[in-house]
């Protein structure tokens, strides 16, 4: 396929500016939207600053694209009401504005939240969308919008990604990455022998590149998407600390007290660690990506060791600039305030 001209919503988050970059490096005009400016886009790259909640705006960008990503969401750590308008009233609005530009392909970026907590693991796409929080139900109501516009004849690829790692990660992951850092133990819940399946924002970059490219009748599926290698919570967190070089370890806590706390944390605010994900760290968490690997050709090639540790390497290169700022935690970019979780280095 030769050149296209590509729209991507969230262009200046963490997924969006991998994406941009790489559609541009492979040869294509790529409309960047997002509400941030980038001052400073690559060659090819034309950066729209916009809401995707504004249907004149985003009609205008996106007329003439010949593919459209849609990467803008919300986070968890959003006000409620905000998740809900920006993921599933934002969708909405950047589906109608392409199916008004006849954009013939969107790609949605979901999420594997959209299952909750599922029991069944590997979890295959049929699994039921079950969702348990206001994210993961935004995201769940995000799909239906994509059915619909399906079923009015638009290509509408939908990926979901477990949770992904990469150069410009922060997060959970800079908590980790800091305790490591200033010669800590790190805690896990339990005894950390659940495997929790991440995966690698260059092979997540891959699968939305194979995605745009492949035939319609391939494209206009559903795809779970992860790494293919990965082991157990406490071996992940184990090889930063072992990177780290301080000789620390990953300390078990027992689950059932220390979710206590937590979640009393999480409703006084004073931790940005959410409910979804304390009770995800307490199971095998895998998707099943045979459907992904068999039409789509996706072959992923980063390990969750892989992603973690390039993750924190590029964090070792950073670290100056990584101390929180106002709205920390609005993005994937931004590192997590740690609240009362900073006052318990002292017992690590």
């Amino acid at each position: 396929m030769g050149r296209l001209t590509i729209a991507v919503t969230g262009a200046a988050g963490m997924l969006g500016s991998h994406l941009v970059a790489r559609l541009a490096a492979d040869g294509h005009d790529v409309i960047g939207i997002d509400l941030r400016d980038d001052p400073h886009p690559p060659p090819g790259v034309r950066h729209v600053v916009a809401d995707i909640r504004d249907g004149v705006v985003l009609g205008r960008a996106f007329a003439g694209a010949d593919a459209l990503v849609h990467c803008a969401a919300a986070l968890p750590s959003y006000p409620v009401d905000q998740i809900r308008s920006i993921t599933v009233d934002g969708t909405r609005t950047v589906l109608s504005a392409a199916h008004r530009a006849r954009v013939p392909r969107v790609v949605h970026i979901s999420s594997t939240a959209v299952y909750g907590l599922p029991q069944q693991v590997p979890t295959p796409e049929e699994h039921p969308r079950e969702p348990v929080d206001p994210y993961s139900r935004a995201k769940a109501e995000a799909e239906e919008v994509c059915e619909e516009f399906r079923a009015r004849g638009m290509c509408l690829p939908v990926l979901r990604p477990k949770t992904f790692l990469g150069p410009g990660r922060m997060g959970l992951f800079a908590m980790l990455f800091e305790w490591a850092e200033e010669r800590r133990n790190f805690p896990v819940l339990g005894r950390g022998d659940v495997r929790i399946q991440m995966f690698g924002m260059a092979d997540l970059v891959d699968a939305v590149v194979l995605a745009l490219h492949a035939e319609p009748e391939v494209a206009n599926d559903v795809y779970n998407l992860g790494a293919a290698e990965f082991g157990t919570l406490r071996e992940d967190f184990q090889a930063v600390l072992d990177a780290a070089g301080h000789g620390k370890r990953v300390v078990p806590l027992p689950a059932a007290p220390a979710l206590g706390v937590l979640r009393l944390l999480e409703r006084t605010k004073l931790s940005p660690v959410y409910g979804r994900l304390l009770f995800k760290l307490l199971d095998d968490s895998y998707v099943d990506i045979s459907r992904a690997t068999e039409r789509l050709g996706f072959r992923p090639q980063l390990s969750n060791q892989d992603a973690i540790l390039g993750t924190y390497a590029w964090w070792r290169t950073q670290r100056q600039g990584s101390a929180p700022a106002p709205g920390a935690g609005r993005t994937s970019r931004d590192p997590w305030r740690q609240g009362a979780l900073g006052l318990a280095k002292v017992f690590f």
